[in-house]
């Protein structure tokens, strides 16, 4: 007992300085003796200061979308609403385009099977409704499910990596995409993404070392996994070399896959340009390809339904000088509702009409069982 009182004592004098606050802190976080060289060395980034600052950056990215939802609510008779038609129009030529790139590359991996093209459309449709949803984990889920159970005989692996063929067309169009607005003066820098009203973003911007270690431990993490695979499971990578089987025909995958997807990026521009044109901000390809380029970065990270926070964020500051403050916060997230809205009910009547499933969340439960199901068989 004397002994504590003394250590006590001790502890009480050395921080006698600080507020009683900002004692028990320094305390529980200096080890004993260290405290006058904690003092004299500046101050360093802790996790206690982490996750101090994030419910207020949350507060503020929530505060100003919903701002914008409001903005957006309020100037609805403003809206050029034929030229949203247009945009919803070429949205869905977008859509279309898009599933038959991906039923030509599953028709290259099953050249056996009987393939249904309203299936794969449907279930491509279904999973970038759910994406507006949710974010992109539990969408990817109901299409691969869809996909798999509309060909008889197919694999959870082949289908997987037969529609992951066409990120690598949309990878090349997107850092394109991004080059072009980085150079147009109104994109904000990488290091800038911290001061903007979006949580997700600014967050990682504003902690480059926790960024850089996340990316690595989540590299080393898919290069621990293929190893493990390719040593257990060879089957498994036979299934999806499968999925890869068009990529081994340059000129059917630049027939059949490449010029469908390529397309379907002039829909998007174009469905991009009439969003431009319906709120006011000013229709033009150049303003297209910036919003792409904001499309872009929002799915990067993907914390949240459909990029939301970034996406309002980063439109906010991209058209800042093209119209009214208030035209431009309506726009950001009018595009986002409008799009969100016909992508979640067309996905929808897919689901009842083509799959005969009433919600997403049976899609989800039924394919996750079906997986487990597999696995426990092999």
């Amino acid at each position: 007992m004397r002994l504590s009182a003394r250590l006590v004592g001790r502890r009480r004098r050395h921080l006698a300085p600080y507020p009683l606050p900002t004692c028990a802190l320094v305390a529980s976080l200096c080890p004993k003796g260290a405290g006058s060289a904690r003092r004299e060395q500046p101050d360093r980034p802790r996790i206690v200061g982490l996750v101090t600052l994030a419910p207020a950056d949350l507060g503020r990215s929530f505060q100003s979308f919903f701002h914008s939802v409001d903005q957006f609510f309020s100037s609805l008779a403003a809206v050029g609403w034929g030229s949203l038609l247009i945009a919803l129009v070429c949205f869905s030529g977008y859509l279309v385009l898009r599933s038959r790139a991906i039923f030509n590359v599953l028709h290259a991996a099953y050249p056996d099977e009987r393939l249904e093209w309203r299936r794969v459309w449907g279930a491509y449709v279904a999973a970038v409704g759910f994406k507006n949803v949710v974010p992109a984990g539990g969408a990817n889920v109901i299409q691969i499910f869809l996909t798999k159970s509309s060909i008889e005989g197919s694999t959870f692996p082949a289908v997987t990596s037969a529609i992951s063929v066409g990120a690598i067309f949309d990878a090349a169009v997107s850092v394109l995409a991004m080059v072009f607005a980085f150079t147009q003066g109104v994109f904000p820098k990488p290091p800038d993404f911290s001061k903007l009203n979006a949580f997700d973003l600014a967050y990682f911007a504003s902690h480059p070392q926790f960024t850089l270690f996340l990316l690595t431990a989540l590299g080393v993490l898919v290069v621990l996994a293929f190893a493990l695979l390719s040593l257990r499971v060879k089957a498994f990578w036979l299934r999806v070399r499968q999925g890869f089987t068009i990529l081994r025909d340059r000129r059917r995958y630049v027939r059949e896959v490449a010029s469908w997807q390529a397309a379907s990026w002039l829909f998007r521009l174009t469905a991009f340009y009439f969003m431009l044109d319906a709120f006011h901000i000013g229709a033009s390809v150049r303003n297209a390809l910036l919003v792409q380029g904001v499309q872009v970065v929002s799915t990067i990270v993907p914390l949240t339904p459909g990029g939301a926070g970034v996406q309002q964020a980063l439109l906010v500051t991209v058209f800042a000088g093209a119209a009214s403050a208030s035209t431009v916060a309506a726009y950001s997230v009018g595009q986002q509702i409008a799009l969100a809205a016909f992508a979640l009910a067309l996905g929808f009547v897919a689901l009842v009409a083509i799959f005969r499933v009433r919600s997403f969340k049976e899609v989800i439960r039924r394919g996750r069982e079906q997986q487990a199901a597999e696995a426990t068989a092999r």
